[in-house]
């Protein structure tokens, strides 16, 4: 079945202003509590998170990449394709959230922490998908802080407080539907699939994202990793178009993309957290 014909919206600057940047204080705190709209110009960002699938859950992507589509140069460089503003926007994205998921590659590659820094808002438990426990126990995503930790495809904790959940695995992959029920059965409603690009590219092709965040970069790479990539499809007919809306980050631009059409439910979450 085809998507509807992508819909956008006039390009409108957002988050530039130091007004903009104070009123998100008191966002992350009513992004959970009321039914209420948030302030702009977060409403527009983010209101659309709050929105669950049909299974109660809510899974959101996330990949910054350049003009180009090249999320990385040939020899695996990536910082900083996306500049301070973009930055900005995927932390306040952790910061809505329950909890932030990655695969092995990007965690190896990259160590990253996964915490909210940048701007104020409670910090999002994290998860990594290791099937083949290639994470070292020094990664900093596994630092105590309190934050819930966990490792999905294994049934061996890589560290001391780090939750592992054993998942069946094909070809080596976890399957998306998967790792969803896993996080929806521990709690967890809100999820963003962080990273990288090939674990993106698999949720989008599984049918399990709600929403897409793309923050484009005004460069040109010329080379390099590109960033969604999804089985081959012969004619452009075939191709998947969704209602988009657009948004300015400073000098960046964001694609956020409406998937909730072709979501299928995953698994439902026992409890609030």
């Amino acid at each position: 079945m085809k998507a509807p014909i992508a819909a956008s919206e006039p390009i409108q600057p957002t988050a530039k202003s130091s007004q903009d940047a104070g009123s998100w204080a008191s966002v992350p705190a009513l992004f959970r509590t009321g039914p209420f709209p948030l302030p702009e110009p977060w409403e527009g960002l983010f209101g659309a998170l709050r929105m669950p699938g049909p299974d109660g859950l809510t899974v959101i992507g996330q990949l910054g990449q350049s003009l180009d589509g090249r999320i990385a140069t040939p020899t695996g460089h990536s910082h900083y394709i996306n500049g301070p503003a973009g930055i900005d926007h995927l932390h306040r994205i952790r910061a809505l959230v329950d909890v932030v998921v990655v695969g092995a590659g990007t965690a190896v590659a990259d160590d990253p922490q996964l915490t909210v820094r940048r701007v104020e808002g409670p910090q999002p438990a994290r998860a990594v998908l290791d099937p083949n426990g290639r994470l070292p126990t020094a990664a900093r995503l596994f630092a105590s802080d309190g934050a819930r930790r966990l490792v999905l495809g294994t049934a061996k904790a890589p560290a001391p407080g780090v939750e592992a959940v054993a998942l069946p695995t094909a070809d080596g992959q976890i399957a998306p539907a998967s790792v969803l029920a896993a996080l929806a059965e521990r709690g967890f409603k809100r999820i963003l699939i962080e990273g990288g690009a090939d674990t993106v590219s698999r949720f989008i092709a599984a049918k399990c994202l709600d929403r897409l965040h793309v923050v484009v970069a005004p460069m040109i790479l010329g080379s390099g990793r590109t960033g969604i990539s999804l089985p081959p499809i012969e004619t452009c007919d075939e191709a998947l178009r969704v209602p988009v809306h657009v948004h300015g980050l400073g000098d960046e631009v964001l694609y956020d993309c409406d998937l909730s059409a072709q979501r299928i439910p995953a698994g439902f979450a026992n409890r609030s957290i």
